[in-house]
């Protein structure tokens, strides 16, 4: 079989991608203008070639299935045939002429044939053939299903599978989409999976997998998924199957039934058996059940939903109701709290973190995200720390430690008269703690340490998650995080030296910044030319920094965060330092030896607070964001004081200060909406503007709340007693590093008027906005993670809950309309890893509307990401994502966002070796995926499945079951 062809005469345009053929053997695009196509009803249309690559892709499509037909095998023959075809029909028209459609489906059919793709050339005629039988016939009458001989088992009884009531279902999941669902295609595929007994919830499982399969030609089949796992978990909960549509009246009998069943369970707490429970059922509403995607509804059943014995006993308005009783517990009026929190929650117009909906209303109320703590330098402080990592991550805790204290290898040990092994063996620990205290047997623990770039031991703490070297000195299960002074970053600006040093000869720099830093530290290497300080080691910092850029490519560790914006921003820079942040950068507060930081967060739903205005274009709805922003605010803010607290510093420091860390998620299907590609000035604009109205309601909220409640302990004194908004410390960290801080600073809302409002009310929170991952909490809701461009537009997510195909909903609408929606079109993103740039048959407007995050240089992502940080009181969990990466690049990348007065980044993400399957494969194997050469290593669904796993170079530096980026769900 001959496939090959000369330049010459393959198509030009086929060469870049056969479902462009439409430029095919040479005439440009524009030269097709003589040619003209006569349908069948006479009409005369222009002659597109491209419809035959389309049309012989299909052919494969039904013989190979789609892994067959997105090979590149299957595409460079569909190239050359198509060009085979083209030749035939312009071979004696020179000069242009008519074709008639049936001649040229003759000649593919010839093609096929002579290619030796006689299965392919069958099933082209079968379908031609099917075609015209249904052009025969007037109407197409729907054959009926036949009746079923299957048995199926229900509580030990058997009896007749009931095939009308389970096509009542399917189609009762279709309702209210919208298109219109084969309700056939999935009850004939679920009943092809069934056997003669089987139990009754099997059949279930079946329809599910059925429409699962579907997903991919069809993002609205996600929901559709979605509504028959709910058939199934109203089965299980309520004990008989209830239609969604008797919910309404089901919610509000079953609710009070729930309470009593959790208290009775030792579940809930005895508490919420106080509420007006009939009040408060009558208040579900079971219509927004119908909101959830597959992902997100599986994902709560999996690992949200409360169980005795290990039957759920949740539903999920019932789980949201459960949430916001928890939260308003103290609350004076609290039923029109719990229903006011509800209300958000519900609604997706904001989500709570998932340590707060875990444990809300339970007898352990663990509702807080992130704890940081500073290990002091000595035995007993060392273990004390390792031990309160372990109490605080039972019950969900991500962790942050300041490791910088502790002296460095070979320091002077006083007590013993020996040396000291460094850090590194304390680390080695910490990592096997956090294996151990699994948070609760619920999800792998979750710690980061962090090191200033000055402490001796840093070069072997750049290397602790390499794959080679001593594995007692290596810690592949934590993260961990460069604290990086100004002064270092200065060094590395103007090519000069660094010196390293031990703290237990330096100990006054762990606690000093900005100018302070600077002038103790170059007293310091002014001590080591005199001999008085004979332990340190002095490198070029360029050297350093590049070795820092290469762990960060190779291992995506440490990450690179920066110490003086984070302090000298600092609202509490009056009662203490910021010596590290959490586990996902985000979070920026104050630890010391007597106080641990505490930080609950929850992220408000962007897409869900846009409006179309008078145009029809989608601008920010600023009411409706208030309204979310300040019952947001009180939610946080109710935590610390609900909150259960596993150590007691945890308490002392969260009552004193009370900060919250309210973020955002969506900010992607925001652009989408606006029509705003991400790497584009618009979306820069965009990303300030919105941050901007998200800080200022946030700030308004704290101080109103702070009028009602009064004013934080520690509120004397801080940069907002002192009238001092974040977005003026900008001049104070210029002023501090003296320049290297480039950022717009203009404003469009009326922040003397806030200013004035808490100079008259104070606040109630320390510290109140910080941008987290969002890894999960996006996925229950549907929408992009945090402020994280596209990853891909279809690709395969893999977490505990299982693996999800995801297809890009807003690119499908828009494809639709455009009549680009097709099976050739799912062939194409699959063969092209979900990337537009290469699929020809896409208008460049949505190729780069819908570029996805390897193709938008990062420089956008930072600059977007400055914008945002000029607003915000903490940080912003921001990755990096990189396509070719370089050593310029990334040196550039990381000096632009320390230049633009970022406080931390988080991962480096770049394009990895291994890919995804091209289909579902001719069995209907749902997401399957393949591994490359990179290794066995790799985890290749881990590696197909970013945002939720990171691939850095070929190396995915995940394990298998980790749950991919699942760790970082203790920030979201």
């Amino acid at each position: 079989m001959q496939t090959t062809q000369t330049a010459e005469s393959r198509p030009q345009a086929a060469q870049a991608n056969p479902a462009s053929a439409s430029k095919a053997n040479a005439p440009a695009s524009s030269q097709w203008q003589n040619f003209s196509t006569i349908r069948r009803n006479g009409a005369v249309v222009g002659f597109e070639p491209g419809k035959i690559a389309i049309a012989m892709t299909k052919a494969f499509l039904a013989v190979n299935g789609g892994q067959g037909a997105a090979s590149a095998r299957v595409r460079e023959l569909v190239e050359g045939l198509t060009s085979q075809v083209v030749n035939a029909l312009v071979r004696n028209r020179p000069g242009g002429g008519t074709f008639h459609i049936e001649d040229i489906q003759d000649q593919v059919e010839l093609a096929l044939m002579r290619s030796g793709e006689h299965d392919v050339a069958r099933a082209y005629v079968l379908y031609r053939e099917k075609r015209s039988q249904e052009r025969a016939r007037s109407t197409k009458e729907q054959a009926p299903v036949e009746k079923s001989s299957i048995n199926v088992t229900d509580n030990g009884v058997q009896r007749p599978l009931d095939l009308a009531r389970l096509r009542t279902t399917i189609t009762e999941a279709g309702l209210n989409l919208p298109i219109t669902i084969d309700v056939d295609a999935i009850l004939k595929a679920t009943v092809k999976n069934l056997y003669d007994g089987i139990p009754v919830d099997e059949v279930y499982k079946s329809a599910i997998l059925s429409a699962r399969a579907l997903v991919e030609t069809d993002p609205a089949y996600s929901q559709v998924t979605a509504g028959l796992l709910l058939h199934t978990i109203r089965k299980e909960v309520l004990g008989e199957e209830v239609a969604q549509s008797a919910m309404d009246a089901g919610y509000a009998e079953y609710f009070p039934r729930f309470i009593k069943l959790g208290i009775e369970s030792s579940l809930l707490d005895s508490k919420l058996g106080q509420f007006d429970l009939e009040k408060l059922g009558h208040a579900l509403k079971a219509s927004r059940d119908q909101q959830f995607n597959y992902l997100g509804l599986q994902t709560l059943y999996d690992r949200y939903f409360l169980h005795v014995r290990g039957r759920r006993i949740e539903l999920p308005q019932v789980f949201f109701m459960r949430v916001a009783m928890g939260l308003a517990l103290n609350e004076i009026n609290r039923e029109e709290r719990a229903i006011e929190f509800y209300e958000i929650l519900s609604s997706f117009d904001f989500m709570s973190s998932t340590p707060t909906l875990f444990n809300a209303g339970t007898l352990h109320s663990q509702l807080s995200s992130c704890y940081l703590t500073t290990v002091s330098d000595d035995l007993v402080g060392i273990y004390d720390a390792i031990k309160e990592n372990a109490l605080l991550a039972k019950y969900a805790g991500g962790l942050g430690n300041d490791w910088t204290p502790v002296r460095a290898l070979r320091s002077h040990i006083k007590g013993t008269n020996g040396e000291s092994q460094g850090v590194v063996p304390f680390l080695k620990v910490v990592n096997d703690t956090a294996v151990a205290v699994n948070q609760g047997g619920k999800r792998k623990g979750a710690v980061c340490a962090y090191l200033e770039t000055w402490h001796l031991d840093i070069e072997e703490f750049l290397e602790l998650r390499k794959n080679t070297g001593d594995e007692r000195r290596r810690t592949h299960d934590m993260n961990t995080a460069n604290w990086i002074p100004d002064l270092f970053m200065k060094r590395v600006m103007e090519n000069g030296d660094w010196t390293l040093f031990s703290p237990s000869d330096t100990p006054d720099l762990h606690d000093k910044y900005g100018k302070e830093f600077e002038k103790a530290y170059i007293a310091y290497e002014a001590k080591t030319l005199t001999g008085e300080l004979p332990l340190f080691k002095t490198i070029p910092a360029n050297s350093l920094w590049r070795k820092m850029l290469s762990m960060l490519f190779e291992t995506g560790h440490p990450w690179l965060t920066f110490k003086d914006p984070c302090n000298i921003r600092s609202p509490q820079q009056h009662v203490g330092v910021v010596h590290s942040s959490n586990l996902c950068t985000e979070i920026t507060l104050n630890t010391s030896d007597t106080e641990i930081a505490v930080c609950n967060l929850g992220s408000v739903n962007m897409a869900a607070h846009l409006k179309q205005d008078s145009n029809g274009q989608y601008v920010l709805d600023h009411d409706k964001l208030q309204r979310t922003v300040s019952i947001a605010m009180r939610m946080l803010d109710n935590v610390i004081d609900i909150n259960y607290y596993a150590v007691p510093k945890a308490r002392n420091s969260n009552v004193r200060h009370r900060p919250v860390g309210m973020g955002v998620m969506g900010f992607q299907d925001c652009l989408h909406m606006m029509r705003v590609p991400f790497a584009s000035q618009d979306a820069i604009t965009f990303s300030d503007t919105s941050m901007e109205a998200v800080c200022y309601y946030a700030y308004l909220a704290s101080s109103k709340l702070a009028a009602e409640r009064g004013s934080y302990e520690s509120f004397k004194g801080s940069l907002w007693d002192r009238g001092i908004l974040p977005q003026d410390t900008l001049a104070m960290l210029r002023e501090e590093r003296g320049g290297y801080v480039d950022i717009d600073e203009s404003s469009t809302m009326d922040w003397d008027a806030l200013r004035t409002h808490i100079r008259e009310h104070g606040m109630r929170n320390s510290n109140c906005v910080a941008i987290a991952p969002t890894a999960t909490i996006s996925n229950i809701i549907g929408v992009s993670p945090c402020i994280e461009p596209t990853y891909r537009n279809l690709y395969v997510k893999s977490n505990l809950s299982g693996e999800f195909t995801v297809v890009n909903d807003h690119l499908v609408r828009d494809l639709k309309e455009r009549g680009l929606w097709d099976e050739v079109m799912v062939a194409d993103l699959k063969y092209f890893d979900g990337s537009l740039a290469r699929i020809d048959r896409i208008p460049a407007d949505l190729r780069e509307l819908y570029a996805t995050a390897f193709e938008v240089d990062p420089s956008w992502v930072v600059e977007c990401a400055a914008r945002r940080q000029k607003w915000i009181d903490q940080a912003q969990s921001l990755n990096i994502f990189m396509a070719g990466v370089s050593g310029k690049k990334l040196d550039d990348t990381y000096k632009l966002a320390w230049q633009r007065g970022l406080k931390t980044t988080y991962y480096l993400r770049s394009s990895g070796a291994t890919n995804a399957e091209k289909s579902t494969g001719r069995g209907g194997e749902l997401n399957s995926v393949a591994v490359s050469s990179a290794g066995p290593e790799v985890s290749a669904v881990q590696a197909a499945a970013l945002p939720e796993a990171e691939v850095v170079g070929a190396v995915c530096t995940m394990r298998p079951g980790d749950e991919g980026f699942e760790e970082c769900e203790a920030c979201q």
